[in-house]
């Protein structure tokens, strides 16, 4: 991520230090639409008052942790995820094939690793360095972060993990070793999120093929405003059954 001027009144926070207000992140015009705060520390607490309060971090090997507040926020609201028709058939053919599993937080180590390791069109290297691979995964032990894995033949082809703190669901990276498999990941956890009354999932930034999906931009306060609300409630019991996913599919 290249920056391309520094305002002056950045905050460079000590670990445990409060986040400032997200209205304070960087606008277009300083290079770094949504840049809110450098420093701080990657651990559970952190983590946890960061996305609480609609920030994430995001930085790349050789730079301090970035924390990020952009708006607009681009959001996937289950009930509009978008299934082309050639997919309908695969998701199908997935479901009715009892080689093909979804499992939830089996392997997220795995997960994680892959989604480190998946190439990004466009971009070298990967955000998902090891210390962040070792933050989200003391985030997982700590029920803060699952991942929604795809089997096929007792081998993991893809999946995603994502950051859940009570009903509020932020996906963080995806990866497919076989085609449509990190689509099937993605189904599988709208499919929770519909089963389970969780109405939305963050996807932090736009690109073309999340707007494909269904997903669109909405006002970085009306989602802050969201994940107050939804954050506070229970969570969710983060356990799958395949055929749950036939709920993304019309009646035949």
């Amino acid at each position: 991520m290249e920056i391309n001027s520094t305002p002056p009144d950045l905050p460079l926070l000590a670990a445990g230090q409060d986040f400032p207000p997200v209205a304070q992140a960087w606008a277009a015009e300083h290079g770094a639409a949504g840049l809110l705060a450098v420093g701080a520390d990657l651990s559970v607490a952190t983590l946890r008052r960061a996305y609480s309060l609609g920030i994430f971090p995001w930085y790349s090997e050789g730079e301090p942790v970035l924390w990020w507040s952009p708006d607009p926020r681009m959001v996937l609201q289950v009930a509009d995820f978008k299934i082309q028709p050639s997919f309908k058939r695969t998701l199908k053919q997935f479901i009715r094939n009892p080689r093909c599993e979804i499992r939830v937080d089996f392997d997220f180590a795995s997960t994680i690793a892959a989604c480190a390791n998946s190439p990004r069109g466009g971009q070298a290297g990967t955000w998902i360095l090891p210390e962040v691979q070792a933050a989200y995964t003391a985030l997982h032990q700590a029920g803060l972060a699952h991942s929604v894995e795809v089997w096929v033949e007792n081998q993991l082809v893809g999946g995603l993990y994502c950051t859940a703190l009570g009903q509020a669901v932020f996906g963080e990276s995806m990866f497919a070793r076989q085609s449509d498999a990190s689509k099937i990941a993605l189904a599988a956890l709208v499919a929770f999120c519909q089963q389970s009354g969780i109405t939305q999932i963050d996807c932090q930034q736009n690109t073309r093929h999340l707007a494909s999906l269904g997903a669109a931009e909405m006002p970085r306060a009306d989602f802050c405003l969201a994940v107050a609300s939804t954050s506070a409630l229970p969570a969710p019991t983060w356990d799958f059954h395949k055929g749950v996913l036939r709920q993304l599919l019309p009646a035949a």
